[in-house]
């Protein structure tokens, strides 16, 4: 019988909560790394949540947001999603690219130059969770190439949880804030494994 997130006991929330706190310090870490200047994070919020609530926690249905959809592969199999509404998105990409990050309407109109700057921050923030679920379990995982789309947050967890529906009902959820000088930026990033893959991640961290 599968384990699901509704079923987990507070040692096995605890280790899933670990491996949050780690993967947003690797992110930190890896952001620092890319600006050449220090961003910090405050303690990540970590929840279980049904699929049903995540747009009342990323600020209600009409909240106009960017999302990045990625699945995973290797040992376990899942999907990603990463959620941040549009200001902080603008801020994120500032953080990166300095006078060269787009404006509003770029990222409205999501034009090259600003898909390719949130794609590289999607691509860093999902490493380094991934790298944190993959040192802490010992598994072997990857993503896919992110498919990105800016909308109204219901909207987009209607889309993207169709097909996510099918395998759980529930997301594992990590809110971060990232502070870079006198900008705080908040995330949102979700892990939603496929039937099978929790007890997997329990099983490899002596948990199950």
């Amino acid at each position: 019988m599968d384990i699901s997130f509704e079923d987990l006991n507070e040692l096995q929330l605890d280790a899933l909560k670990e491996i949050g706190n780690i993967g947003a310090g690797n992110a930190a870490t890896a952001l620092s790394k890319m600006v050449d200047r220090k961003v910090a994070m405050d303690v990540p919020r970590v929840k279980i949540l049904p699929l049903k609530d995540v747009p009342s926690w990323l600020g209600g249905a009409e909240k106009e947001v960017l999302g990045v959809y990625l699945t995973m592969t290797g040992q376990i199999t899942g999907h990603i999603f990463f959620v941040i509404d549009l200001d902080n998105a603008l801020n994120m990409t500032q953080i990166l690219m300095g006078e060269m990050a787009p404006d509003r309407e770029k990222l409205l109109n999501l034009d090259e130059i600003a898909t390719s700057a949130m794609n590289e921050i999607d691509n860093i923030l999902s490493s380094s969770y991934l790298s944190a679920l993959a040192d802490f379990t010992g598994l072997s995982l990857n993503h896919s190439v992110p498919a990105m789309a800016i909308d109204m947050a219901g909207a987009i967890v209607d889309l993207v949880f169709i097909e996510i529906s099918q395998h759980g009902d529930y997301a594992f959820l990590i809110e971060t804030d990232f502070v870079e000088e006198e900008r705080s930026i908040t995330g949102y990033f979700m892990l939603i494994p496929d039937s099978g893959s929790l007890e997997i991640i329990l099983q490899s961290i002596g948990a199950a």
